[in-house]
């Protein structure tokens, strides 16, 4: 996420979806890529890169902590908190 000069969140380019779900049968998994489709192959890429990446992005975690900091986006824990809590379900 990129914060822009004026405190907002530049919008994130558009990126293919990949499902960070973990395969629950790695038979079938290697069967989609051992099948000779380039489309399994793909797949099967997109996981091993996806499982190398780490599950947070802390580059990102600084630029939004240094923005804090700086004053220039605003952090309203009330609201989080109330967000959070409609999240789960949560009616108090």
């Amino acid at each position: 996420m990129k914060i822009t000069s004026n405190g907002t969140a530049a919008p994130a380019p558009l990126a293919p979806v990949i499902s960070a779900a973990p395969v629950a049968d790695s038979k079938a998994s290697a069967s989609l890529a051992e099948s000779g489709s380039a489309d399994g192959a793909l797949l099967q890429a997109a996981r091993v890169q996806l499982q190398q990446m780490p599950e947070i992005d802390q580059a990102k975690v600084e630029q939004v902590r240094a923005a804090l900091e700086r004053g220039e986006i605003s952090f309203d824990a009330g609201k989080l908190a109330g967000l959070i809590a409609r999240y789960h379900g949560s009616h108090g």
